[in-house]
């Protein structure tokens, strides 16, 4: 048996509604990696809002981007490698997998900006006088993701795979 007979075995053996969960558990990592690669570089590193933890010495606060910037590889990488995995099992449903994306970068930003910001307060937006002004928008932003990622997510449910 060849690597390429492996493959269609793999093709034919796996159940489609399996696919399709792993195709949007790789676009929620993606998006989850994405959305927090974004964070750190505009925010942590060129504007110099925040760092990932604020309660401590400015040292821990770069140790603490330096963690933060890992993990959120992590979930880049992880997301990719699943991404590589779908398609080499075969058609990708792309628009199921940018459901995942939105999905998985709304979910974080809007933890980001209630867990860690208001209940936690490791750190905040910005250390300003009128902050609620840039909560608002980090969150309504953060839901219009999720909101497009649900809708995107929910009309994929049933569509058919494309070749591309």
């Amino acid at each position: 048996m060849t690597t390429g007979d492996l493959a269609g075995t793999e093709r034919q053996t796996a159940p489609r509604a399996d696919l399709s969960t792993r195709t949007l558990w790789s676009g929620i990592l993606f998006g989850v990696g994405l959305v927090a690669f974004l964070d750190e570089a505009v925010f942590h590193q060129i504007l110099h809002w925040h760092h990932f933890y604020d309660r401590g010495t400015p040292a821990l606060g770069l140790v603490s981007d330096g963690v933060f910037h890992a993990v959120s590889w992590l979930a880049t990488i992880g997301g990719l490698f699943l991404l590589a995995d779908l398609r080499r099992r075969g058609p990708l449903r792309w628009p199921r997998w940018w459901g995942g994306v939105l999905l998985g970068a709304g979910a974080f930003q809007l933890y980001d900006g209630t867990i860690q910001h208001k209940l936690l307060g490791i750190h905040q937006i910005r250390y300003v006088p009128d902050l609620i002004v840039y909560d608002v928008i980090w969150n309504v932003v953060a839901a219009a993701l999720v909101v497009a990622g649900i809708v995107l997510t929910v009309r994929t449910r049933r569509a058919p795979a494309s070749a591309g």
